[in-house]
This record gives structure tokens, sequence and C-alpha cells, in this order.
């Protein structure tokens, strides 16, 4: 009986957990082309970002792209989070730099767009996701 009980509380946790998760709706503008993937990298702090360090990693591929533009959509738990997003048209999930260190593929920052040279600060591009309501972010990507 006592196994029974614990191996209910147990899914009852998990459950309850998995309940919490809120949707995401990103829009992504700018798009210069329908080669490769989006790459999300999904961050909780400033030190996880300057260190590359993604709490998650998502790909969608470029699919339904109409004008530059697409939707997606995935689940996060409640709290605070930023979103990274890099235009990956080879598919090799990493960013491409010339010889003078300069992005040759494309990025962007949630609700955030980036003029400068210089990396934003995790709290530029930082956002609330709250328990049951739905989030849209729009990403517009930047190339140099």
């Amino acid at each position: 009986m006592k196994l029974i009980s614990s191996l209910l509380f147990v899914l009852t946790i998990l459950l309850s957990s998995a309940t919490e998760a809120q949707e995401v709706e990103v829009t992504i503008t700018g798009l210069r082309s329908t080669d490769g993937q989006v790459v999300f990298g999904i961050f909780k702090d400033d030190e996880t970002f300057q260190k590359e360090e993604a709490f998650l990693s998502i790909s969608f591929k470029k699919k339904e792209i109409s004008e530059g533009s697409m939707k997606v959509s995935f689940s996060l738990d409640p709290g605070i989070w930023g979103i990274t997003l890099l235009d990956d048209e080879n598919m090799n999930s990493k960013m491409e730099y010339n010889f003078l260190g300069i992005p040759r593929e494309g990025f962007g920052f949630s609700d955030y767009y980036t003029t400068g040279l210089t990396r934003p600060k995790f709290d530029n591009f930082r956002f609330l996701l709250e328990k049951g309501r739905k989030k849209k972010i729009t990403i517009r990507v930047r190339y140099i």
C-alpha cells in the first residue's frame, strides 16, 4: 500500500509540474532565405547567456516562411526567460563568423533589436512568463 501511495504522489507531482508549462508564441521577422533552420537558445540568466550555456535549445526548419516571417510555438515553465535566435542557414547549429569576427548568419533576441556590434546583456531581452498566460514574442533577425 505504501508503494502505491508513493507512486501516486510522484505521479501527481509530475503531472502538476507538466501542466504548469505555458505557451510561448514567437514571430520571427526579417529572414532572408528559406535555407536551413532557426535555432533558439533559451536562457534563464545573464551568467549562462555570457557563457553561451543555454538551458534549452530548440530548432525549427524554415518551412512556413511568408515574406521573410514565420511563427513557431513551444512551452516553458513560468519564470524569467530570454531567447536568442540563430538563422542557421548551413544547418551546423553554430554561428559562423568572418575573419574579423563579424557574424555571417542572422541573429536576434526576444523583443529586442540590437543595432550595435556588442553583445546585449540578458536584461535587454529577458521576459516574464506568467502562469496561466500565453506569451507572444517578436524576434527581428539582424544580418551584418
